[in-house]
């Protein structure tokens, strides 16, 4: 007898109920895992492999605007006041600059500090609110684009010429006024503080300023941010007056001010480089004799071998205890002259020389730098530019640089200045001819 069916079947296979409900569930086992692909959400990603988005900076097709020159329209005080006292502040809020630290080798750093005092005191005087005001403004334009990336270098920009200069206190002769010790103490602190990162936000990003009494012909193109005190400052309209223009790094280097060698002593010339070499130690049998019948002059031929360097502590040996003495040398034979006077075309071609006058206190050594270009640039010679007048017929000795001058020369010297941190005052010096500089007119 055949066995019996199972259920849901019959003896010719699945019953009609059982194949549906078996494809029913096939049906079920493709339809849900399909739907769980399409509509289950995609898990957050995580930081690493999330899209990286390119930034994008908004920078202007323009170069940065010219810096122009201090020139003021012809208007009287009063005029100048109604002028300004009409033209509106800018709209909006005044945004602070971010922090400067400064940077750099300790040198650099005292020169940094000096001009930044410097600026201070002579174009707000003795008055702290508008010493961080204008302090500010120079580290301001220390990091725009449009100005040196020195604190230096922004604060004597233009200075050799009137109309050029950005700070009035460079060109217009207010180095020689005095403040006391503690004008400077003042403003040094001050100096020091901003260069370590205080800002004075009542300015903003502010890159100029006037006093209120003259209207310089940039100001109309400016936005006029803030008055403190008698000054009026301004930022450049558009971009260029935004924090992002605000992008130049600080350059870590300050060049020497010239004119503030007479304050600070981090402004003086560098050593001589014949200063690292001891006379002492310049042999015996090198020395070279004077000129006959003047115990006081040398003119000497360089042997070629020389290190160009030497020559100060040479010179200095050959003058021993002189009180004075001159030391002029030349390259070959041919040009080093053998008598007395030296004429002009010797003058022109002299490699070197070294003038000692103790009673003018005058102590210096020069190098023709188009022969010796290693030397620094401080202790060339300047070269004559044009011909030599009817007196050169007279041409002496002494009226090479450093040599004696006339009585009224003295009387243009610009008077020592005071105050802290300065060196002693030197003793008086003639300068009408620079003392590098061979004067024609004599």
């Amino acid at each position: 007898m055949p066995p019996a069916p199972l259920p849901g079947m019959d003896r010719h296979g699945p019953s009609p109920l059982l194949r549906f409900i078996l494809s029913l569930t096939a049906l079920a086992g493709i339809a849900v895992p399909l739907w769980l692909v399409t509509h289950t959400p995609k898990p957050l990603a995580t930081t690493s492999e999330q899209p990286v988005r390119k930034r994008i900076q908004i920078r202007p097709q323009a170069p940065p605007p010219p810096v122009e020159p201090v020139l003021f329209q012809d208007l009287t005080p009063e005029q100048a006041r109604a002028a300004n006292a009409a033209v509106p502040f800018a709209k909006g809020p005044i945004r602070a600059a971010s922090p400067f630290h400064l940077s750099g080798a300790s040198d650099d750093q005292e020169r940094a500090l000096d001009c930044l005092s410097a600026a201070m005191l002579y174009e707000a005087g003795d008055d702290p609110t508008g010493e961080r005001a204008i302090a500010q403004v120079v580290l301001n334009r220390v990091r725009h684009p449009a100005f040196p990336n020195s604190i230096c270098g922004v604060i004597f920009e233009g200075s050799d010429r009137r109309t050029g200069c950005q700070f009035t206190f460079t060109c217009d002769g207010s180095l020689a006024r005095h403040y006391s010790d503690d004008a400077w103490d003042r403003a040094r602190k001050l100096a020091k503080a901003a260069l370590d990162g205080k800002v004075d936000k009542t300015v903003g990003m502010a890159t100029h300023y006037h006093t209120d009494w003259v209207v310089p012909y940039w100001s109309a193109s400016l936005d006029k941010l803030v008055a403190v005190g008698g000054h009026l400052f301004f930022r450049w309209t558009g971009w260029w007056g935004t924090p992002p223009a605000f992008r130049m790094r600080y350059a870590g280097r300050e060049p020497r001010i010239p004119a503030l060698a007479s304050l600070f002593d981090a402004h003086k010339p560098p050593a001589p480089d014949d200063e690292t070499v001891d006379a002492a130690s310049v042999s015996a049998s090198a020395i070279p004799v004077p000129v006959a019948g003047n115990p006081d002059v040398f003119l000497v031929t360089l042997d070629p071998r020389y290190d160009p360097k030497t020559l100060g502590a040479l010179a200095k040996r050959a003058c021993a205890d002189r009180q004075y003495c001159k030391f002029m040398a030349w390259n070959s034979a041919a040009q080093t002259p053998k008598t007395l006077p030296v004429s002009p075309t010797a003058i022109s071609s002299m490699a070197f020389s070294y003038l000692r006058d103790a009673a003018g206190g005058f102590d210096k050594a020069l190098w023709n730098c188009t022969l010796f270009p290693a030397i620094a640039s401080d202790r060339c010679m300047h070269r004559l530019v044009r011909p030599l007048s009817g007196k050169a017929a007279g041409f002496s000795l002494d009226h090479i640089p450093g040599s004696k001058r006339a009585d009224h020369d003295a009387a243009q010297e610009v008077p020592a200045l005071s105050g802290v941190h300065r060196k002693p005052a030197p003793p008086p010096a003639k300068k009408a001819t620079p003392d590098n500089q061979v004067d024609p007119d004599i």
